[in-house]
This record gives structure tokens, sequence and C-alpha cells, in this order.
């Protein structure tokens, strides 16, 4: 991973994206879980230490973003009555988005229709945009602790929705600070093997935390 993280931190597109064609034998979830969100959790802790700027964590970010884009484009999808629809977003003011939009691409992966409307969406075009689409599962990421407030005020008008969707909630705190978001109807996630679980399980009428 560490070599990983210096073609990020360097700036190096080309030996980045090498390195991933390299791990290509291993799972999108593989590569997601074992690969780029440990050198992103580790990138933001050098971060946090002052051993890198904010310029070098956004270098390194956008990085990541392309070659996700670029080795994982979305899949052309069609909506047919069967069509399980899922919408992601991250709440307003929380702009670390790369975890959401590898959750968007494992559903993508099992055969979901999906919205992926990234960071910084503020929750009446959230609730607007689920009361008209009527998804069956709403995403939602959070990685600053002083966010989960407004993360409760999203959980609370979606699943208020005459037609609710069930709420997932992933992110680098929300583990931490489940009891904090353990309202009904609401489940968490620690990472993506988590989120391959429960979706295995909703494919094959297995139960989930969340209400059915």
């Amino acid at each position: 991973m560490q070599e990983y993280v210096n073609y990020l931190l360097d700036g190096n597109e080309r030996l980045a994206i090498q390195f991933l064609e390299r791990n290509q034998f291993r799972s999108k979830k593989e590569i997601f879980e074992e690969i780029i969100t440990p050198a992103m959790q580790h990138i933001g802790q050098l971060w946090e230490m002052n051993k890198i700027t904010v310029a070098d964590e956004h270098l390194a970010t956008g990085i990541c973003d392309y070659l996700i884009s670029r080795l994982y484009p979305p899949a052309q999808q069609e909506e047919t009555p069967k069509s399980k629809k899922a919408m992601f977003f991250c709440v307003e003011g929380e702009r670390h988005y790369l975890g959401l939009k590898m959750a968007n691409l494992l559903f993508e992966e099992s055969g979901w229709e999906t919205r992926y409307y990234g960071p910084d969406l503020p929750l009446e075009y959230a609730v607007a945009k689920a009361e008209n689409w009527k998804p069956d599962v709403v995403g939602i990421s959070v990685s600053i602790v002083y966010n989960l407030p407004i993360v409760k005020d999203y959980i609370t008008s979606l699943t208020s929705l005459k037609q609710p969707p069930k709420v997932l909630v992933g992110g680098r705190i929300a583990s931490k600070y489940q009891s904090s978001l353990s309202l009904s109807k609401v489940e968490i996630f620690e990472g993506l093997t988590e989120l391959e679980t429960w979706l295995r399980l909703y494919r094959t009428g297995g139960r989930t935390n969340v209400y059915q």
C-alpha cells in the first residue's frame, strides 16, 4: 500500500493506475477496501499530523477519484419495473466522498439503478430528489463529528417520506458514533465488506438489520 500512497502524494497518475491494474485479479471490493481506502486513511492521518499539506491531500484525493472513474466507469443502466434503486450523497458541509462513490459502484455491480449526487448536498434537495425518484435505499456518508446532528436531520426527513427508503450510513466516524445515529430504520456500515454482505443478503432475500 505504501507504494500506492507514494504515487498519490507524488502526483504520479501513470504509476498509480499501473499499480491498480496489476491488482485487477482482485475483486472491485477488495481493491476498494484493501488498497484505496487504507491508502486514503493513511494520507488523512499524515495530514492530521502536519506531515503533508492540505494541497497534498487534495492532490491524492483527485488522483484517486480519477482512477476510480477510469477503471470503473458507471455501468449503463436500464430501468425496469423490477429495478431496485439507490441514491447516494454526502450531507451539506461533508466533502469526503470517495467511500460513497465506491459504495455506489458496488450497488451498480449488484444490478441496482443508482444516482450519485456526490458531496455537500443540501437537505431540501436530498429530500426532493428522494420524494420524486422514490429510491429503495439512500446511502449517506459522514466523516466529520460536527456533522452528526445534520445527518440526523437528513435521516428524520427521509424516513418521514410517504414512501420512505432504507437509510444506510457509512463513513470514517459512522461506526464510532453508532449510538448517536441509532435511529429506527437506519443501518450503520463500518466498511465495504459489511456493505457487500448486506447487498448479498438483500439479493437473496436474507434478513438484514434494517426494516423490511
